[in-house]
C-alpha cells in the first residue's frame, strides 16, 4: 500500500494544524493495535540481544549500527512462522513500529560505555561502579525523550522532514505487511541464513573450542592456528617463516589472517567510499609510518612487543587530528543548518493542537527536563566531581545541541555526535582548564544527550508515515532503554573489561571513539608538549588533510572518493578489521555495479522486444542471484553482524562463567580421549 505523505507545496503552504487535521483524517490508525504485550516483549528481547551487536561493533570501531531494521524483519518472520504453525496471529503494521521503537532504544543506549565512560575510566584508572553507570545512562536517556517529543511537533509534524533512516524503516515495514508476503519471508530468511553462518564461523574460530576439538581427535596442535585468532603470521614462523616490514613482524603490526566475517558484512554497509578510505589510512599507517618509527626508535614496544597498542600511542594524534577537523568544517561549512533549527522552533503552529490526546503532553517536558536535569548535575558533581554551575550550563547546551543534530539527522541521517562532543570539550577546555574528568563527562552528557534526541526521532518518523501513536513510540523508548540496560551493561563489565582496565585500547578491545575523548581531553588539558615531535607533525598534517578532504568533497558535490573521518579512523583500528571492512564494502560494491550492468541490459532487451513485431510475449526473465543480492545488502549483512556478534558475546561469556582456562581445557580433552578410548566400541 502506498503511504500517504503530503507535497512539497501542502508542506510549505499548510498550517501546522491543517497538517496535524489532514494526518489524522488520512493516516492516523488509532484502532489497529500498537503498543501490546506481544510487541513489547518481543521488542525488549530482541533490543536486549541486538544491543550486544552494538556494544561489540562499538567496541571494535566506535560505531553504532542502527538495528531498527533488523529487527523488523525479525519479528516479521517470527510470527508469520508461529501463525503458519497455528501458535499465534501475524503481527500488524503498528505492533512491528512499536516493537522497532524498543529495539531500536535499547540498540543505541549503550554507546556511553564505549565513548565518555570508557574514556574516563581510562583516565582517572577507575571503573565507575556498574550500578552507577547503569543509573546514568537511564538518567542521560529519558532526558534524550523528554527533548525530543517537543521537537517532534516542529521538525516531524510540521517541517516535515524526511529522516532518512527512519524513512526507509518505514518503508520496509509498510512492504512486509503490505505487500506479498514472500518478499517479506525471503528478507527474514536472508536475515537468519548469515546470521547462522557467521555464528557458525565464530563458534568454528573459538581457541577453547578449537583447542578441545584438536585435542580430543589427536590432530597436530599448531593446525588449528590457521582457523582461529587471526595467528597465521605465528604459523609461518613455526615453518620457518617470518614475514616482516623494516624488521617488524606483520603479526605485530596487525597485519594478519581473519575468518570472521563480521566486519566483512560492516564493511558492506559502510560503501565503498568508507571502505576505500579505510584500507588507504590503513596503509599508510601500518605498512609505511609504523615500520619507519618502529626502525627509528620513535614508537617504542610495551612489554616487549609492538602491535595495536604501542602503535596507536602514536598514531591516534594525527587521526584524531584529521577526524576532528573534517567534522568540524562539515558541521560549520553549513550555518544554515543552525540557523534553520533556530528559525523552525520559533515558528508557532495554530491555535488548536488537534493531537493533543494522542501526542505525548508538552507540558511533561516543561516539567521533566528541569526535574531530570538537576537529577544529571547532583549525579554529576557527587560520582564525576562536576561543579554544579559547570553541569547545569550543560543542560542549556544539549538543548542548543539538540536542535542542531535533530536538524542534520533529519535533513542527512548523519548525527554529528563527534563533533558536538568536541565542541563541549573546547567549551569546556576554557571555562574549567585541566580538569580532565569535567571535560570529559560534560562532553558525556551533551553529546549522549543530543544524539539520543535525534536517534529518537528518527525512529519516531516511520511511526508518523504509517498512523501510530506517539505517545506509544516515547512508551517504547523507555521499555528499550530499560532492555539495553539490563543485559548490555553487565555483559561489558563482566565479560568484556572484567575489572581490568588494561583491557581498553588493547587490539581485543579498541574503544577508538573513547581514545578520541581521551585524546583531545589531554590535549586540552597539558597542550602539545609532551608529544613527540612526529606525533606533533602528525597533528599538523591529519588537521590540513582533513579539512583539504572535506572541502574537496563538497566542492565536487560529494563525487569525491575519499572520506576525511574515514581516513582518521584508520590510525586507531587495527588492520586487520580495516581489511575485512574494505573487503566487504568492495564485495557488495561488486555485486552492486553487476547487478546494475544486468538491469541495464534487460531494459534493453525489453524495449528491443517491444518494438519487434507481435510485441514482447515472453515473461521476464528471473533476478540473478547478484541482483538478489545487491537488493538485500542490509538484511543479509545485518544477519551476519547480529548472528556473528551474538556467538561471539556468548562463547566470552560461557568463557568467563562455565569453561576453564586452555591448559585445563587441554588436560579435560586427554582425559575424555583417553575414557573414550576404553569405552566398549
Amino acid at each position: 500500500m502506498a503511504i500517504k505523505q503530503l507535497t512539497p507545496e501542502q508542506v510549505h503552504t499548510m498550517s501546522l494544524e491543517e497538517k496535524d487535521t489532514w494526518w489524522l483524517k488520512n493516516v492516523y490508525r488509532g484502532n489497529m493495535p500498537q503498543l501490546t504485550w506481544r510487541s513489547a516483549i518481543t521488542g525488549m528481547l530482541l533490543g536486549a540481544f541486538l544491543s550486544l551487536t552494538n556494544l561489540y561493533i562499538g567496541a571494535r570501531t566506535g560505531w553504532s549500527l542502527g538495528v531498527g531494521i533488523t529487527s523488523v524483519i525479525l519479528a516479521f518472520g517470527l510470527f508469520k512462522v508461529l501463525s503458519r504453525f497455528g501458535l499465534g496471529s501475524d503481527m500488524t503494521v503498528l505492533e512491528n513500529n512499536a516493537m522497532q521503537s524498543i529495539a531500536t532504544s535499547a540498540g543505541y543506549m549503550n554507546a556511553p560505555l564505549f565513548t565518555s565512560l570508557a574514556a574516563y575510566s581510562m583516565v582517572t584508572t577507575t571503573i565507575i561502579p556498574m550500578g552507577q553507570a547503569m543509573i546514568w545512562m537511564f538518567v542521560l536517556a529519558i532526558l534524550g525523550v523528554l527533548f525530543a517529543f517537543p521537537m517532534k511537533k516542529r521538525f516531524i509534524n510540521d517541517e516535515q522532514l524526511p529522516f532518512p533512516e527512519g524513512m526507509a524503516a518505514g518503508v520496509v515495514m509498510d512492504a512486509l505487511h503490505e505487500s506479498d508476503e514472500k518478499e517479506g519471508l525471503f528478507k527474514a530468511k536472508l536475515l537468519l541464513g548469515g546470521g547462522l553462518l557467521s555464528a557458525a564461523l565464530e563458534l568454528l574460530r573459538d581457541d577453547k573450542v578449537m583447542r578441545a576439538l584438536f585435542a580430543l581427535r589427536n590432530i597436530p596442535h599448531y593446525y588449528d592456528e590457521l582457523l582461529y585468532g587471526g595467528r597465521f603470521a605465528d604459523l609461518l614462523k613455526r615453518w620457518g617463516l617470518s614475514p616482516a616490514i623494516r624488521g617488524t613482524p606483520l603479526n605485530e603490526l596487525t597485519i594478519r589472517f581473519e575468518t570472521s566475517i563480521i566486519f566483512v558484512a560492516t564493511g558492506g554497509l559502510m560503501g565503498i567510499r568508507t571502505g576505500v578510505s579505510l584500507l588507504l589510512g590503513g596503509i599508510l599507517n601500518y605498512w609505511i609510518l609504523a615500520p619507519i618509527l618502529i626502525e627509528r626508535g620513535i614508537i617504542l614496544p610495551k612489554n616487549g612487543h609492538f602491535g595495536f597498542g604501542a602503535i596507536t600511542l602514536w598514531a591516534l594524534w594525527g587521526g584524531v587530528a584529521c577526524m576532528t577537523t573534517s567534522s568540524l568544517y562539515a558541521f560549520f561549512s553549513k550555518p544554515k543548518v543552525i540557523l534553520d533549527a533556530f528559525k523552525g522552533l520559533a515558528k508557532k503552529g495554530g491555535a488548536t493542537d488537534v493531537l493533543a490526546d494522542i501526542e505525548l503532553p508538552v507540558k511533561l517536558s516543561i516539567i521533566g527536563i528541569p526535574v531530570v536535569g538537576v537529577v544529571v548535575v547532583v549525579l554529576g558533581q557527587l560520582w564525576f566531581g562536576i561543579s554544579w554551575w559547570l553541569g547545569a550550563l550543560a543542560i542549556p547546551l544539549v538543548f542548543i545541541f539538540s536542535l542542531i543534530a535533530v536538524n542534520s539527522t533529519g535533513i542527512t541521517a548523519i548525527t554529528p555526535t563527534g563533533a558536538l562532543g568536541k565542541l563541549t570539550q573546547l567549551t569546556y577546555g576554557v571555562l574549567a582548564p585541566k580538569n580532565i574528568t569535567t571535560n570529559l563527562m560534560t562532553a558525556g552528557v551533551t553529546a549522549e544527550v543530543a544524539s539520543n534526541t535525534a536517534n529518537l526521532l528518527m525512529d519516531i518518523k516511520p511511526g508518523y508515515m504509517l498512523g501510530g501513536k506517539p505517545r506509544h513510540q516515547a512508551m517504547g523508548h523507555v521499555l528499550g532503554t530499560v532492555a539495553g540496560l539490563v543485559l548490555s551493561v553487565p555483559v561489558w563489565y563482566l565479560v568484556l573489561i572484567q575489572g581490568d582496565i588494561g583491557r581498553y585500547g588493547t587490539e581485543r578491545l579498541p574503544v577508538p571513539s573513547a581514545l578520541t575523548w581521551k585524546a583531545v581531553a589531554e590535549v586540552l588539558m597539558k597542550g602539545l608538549d609532551f608529544l613527540h615531535p612526529t606525533a606533533k607533525s602528525a597533528v599538523v598534517v591529519g588537521a590540513i588533510v582533513g579539512i583539504l578532504v572535506e572541502v574537496t568533497r563538497q566542492v565536487t558535490k560529494n563525487r569525491f572518493p575519499l572520506s576525511a573521518v574515514a581516513l582518521g579512523l584508520a590510525f586507531i583500528l587495527n588492520f586487520t578489521d580495516i581489511w575485512s571492512m574494505f573487503l566487504g564494502s568492495f564485495l557488495f560494491w561488486l555485486l552492486e555495479r553487476r547487478a546494475a550492468l544486468w538491469s541495464k541490459k534487460r531494459e534493453q532487451e525489453a524495449r528491443l522486444s517491444e518494438t519487434a513485431p507481435g510485441g514482447r510475449t515472453d515473461a521476464p526473465p528471473a533476478r540473478p542471484w547478484y541482483a538478489l543480492a545487491a537488493e538485500n545488502t542490509e538484511a543479509i549483512c545485518a544477519g551476519v553482524i547480529a548472528g556473528g556478534s551474538l556467538m561471539g558475546i556468548g562463547l566470552s561469556v560461557l568463557g568467563v562463567l562455565v569453561l576453564p582456562d586452555v591448559l585445563e581445557a587441554e588436560s579435560l580433552t586427554k582425559a575424555l580421549r583417553q575414557i573414550l578410548n576404553v569405552l566398549p566400541k
